[in-house]
């Protein structure tokens, strides 16, 4: 269970990045829809696991090695934004967030 520091800095990460994104995915990421579904953050608030959905791509996993290649671009761009109410800012990990693609499969199942 997370503490309420916790929540809070996942908060503040994922409304952050997700303004990152926006503004960062036509130069970076050729135009593709990127939306920060989760950010898990450890107790020792070092590590953050952000979770992403990725919409408008054909390749899902290329589209993740190259968020994953930029990521010391974001966590500076996200630095920027977060320095006033933060200390340490964590480290950033990605991970594609399959939730949707399992929902899809389980209605396709079903019909």
């Amino acid at each position: 269970m997370e503490s309420t520091r916790q929540q809070k800095i996942s908060r503040l990460i994922q409304k952050d990045l997700g303004i990152i994104f926006q503004q960062e995915s036509r130069n970076l990421f050729e135009g593709a829809l990127i939306t920060v579904t989760k950010v898990q953050v450890s107790k020792d608030l070092a590590i953050a696991k952000v979770y992403l959905s990725l919409f408008i791509t054909t390749d899902k996993k290329a589209l993740l090695d190259k968020i994953r290649r930029h990521g010391r671009e974001i966590r500076h761009h996200l630095v920027q934004l977060v320095h006033q109410q933060l200390r340490v800012m964590p480290e950033l990990h990605f991970f594609m967030d399959d939730s949707l693609d399992y929902i899809e499969n389980i209605d396709q199942l079903l019909k």
